[in-house]
């Protein structure tokens, strides 16, 4: 016992201090092992915490750039509003064209997705313009006709700026140079006259062609009733619906079949009603006389629908003899 104790006291002499002091590989390592393990369970927490924090910093950031978009719009239509009252007040005149301007604009932009309604019925049912129903037909053609007549106008008001230049052609050559979305009211009224009274200059060219061809008809009586009818509406009177009726074997199978008229006979595609000095009383009379008229004709006899829109509405401002 006494010599192990002297020898191992002998190995530690020999050994020197470093033999008493503890292993400092060992306790380095264990601390690089603690301060790594808790470091690592450190950044583990931060990398489940991370996707949270950086979730909340993209939805508030969309949230506070939605608040600026819309207190941005606020603003600018609290200006906008400001603006118009000014005009309103200090120049009226000049703001019933920018509020005619602006009412324009927006009718337009919806009449743009109806025609994109129509386009997509059009390719999904496979359907030519001629198998719509007739509005719809009326509306791409109107549209069409619109889109051409504006494109200078859009051309004009690219630049900054240049929407007054376009409100200036408003004022000056409105019905030259404007589709109708961009009409005032008052305008309206008048160009629909104008464009009323070219119509009736057509209506005359069909009535006569109907005149003559009523010529070259063999049947004696039904040819007499229909010359006094061209006759009797040429003079100015409007036609009953049992004179109407009386005529309806001659546009079927004859000279008077739509397939069969001269190209004099049909100038006139635009057919319709001018109710603008119309009451309503008038315009309920004339539409039950013109569904009462329709719903009696059969298909060989569209004839005659097609001329009855004439002779009811030549002298549409009259009442029937």
């Amino acid at each position: 016992m006494a010599l192990s104790r002297v020898a191992a006291r002998g190995g530690l002499w020999r050994l020197g201090p470093a033999a008493l002091s503890p292993p400092r590989g060992r306790m380095q390592l264990q601390l690089a092992l603690g301060v790594s393990s808790r470091s690592g369970s450190f950044s583990a927490a931060q990398v489940r915490s991370q996707p949270r924090r950086s979730q909340g910093r993209s939805l508030s950031s969309r949230a506070a750039s939605r608040a600026l978009v819309a207190a941005v719009a606020a603003a600018a239509r609290r200006v906008s509003a400001r603006y118009e009252r000014y005009l309103e007040r200090s120049f009226p005149r000049f703001y019933l064209l920018y509020s005619t301007f602006k009412t324009g604009i927006q009718a337009l932009f919806l009449e743009a997705k109806e025609i994109r309604r129509i386009k997509s019925k059009m390719s999904q049912q496979r359907l030519s313009s001629q198998q719509l129903p007739y509005r719809e037909m009326e509306r791409l053609r109107q549209f069409r006709r619109d889109v051409l007549k504006a494109i200078p106008i859009g051309i004009i008001a690219i630049p900054p700026f240049a929407n007054f230049l376009v409100i200036v052609l408003m004022y000056f050559f409105p019905r030259q140079l404007l589709i109708r979305y961009f009409w005032t009211p008052k305008q309206q009224l008048e160009f629909l006259d104008a464009y009323d009274c070219i119509r009736r200059d057509s209506y005359r060219d069909v009535l006569r062609s109907l005149a003559l061809a009523a010529r070259s008809l063999p049947e004696p009586q039904p040819r007499q009733l229909l010359q006094q009818l061209c006759a009797q509406v040429q003079g100015g009177a409007r036609p009953h619906l049992a004179q109407l009726l009386a005529v309806r074997s001659l546009f079927s199978g004859s000279l008077l079949a739509l397939n069969r008229l001269q190209v004099d006979h049909v100038a006139c595609y635009l057919r319709g009603l001018n109710s603008t000095h119309l009451g309503q009383a008038e315009c309920r009379a004339w539409l039950e006389q013109w569904l009462r008229l329709s719903c009696q004709l059969q298909a060989s006899e569209a004839s005659l629908l097609a001329h009855s829109m004439v002779l009811l509405s030549l002298n549409s401002s009259r009442p029937p003899e």
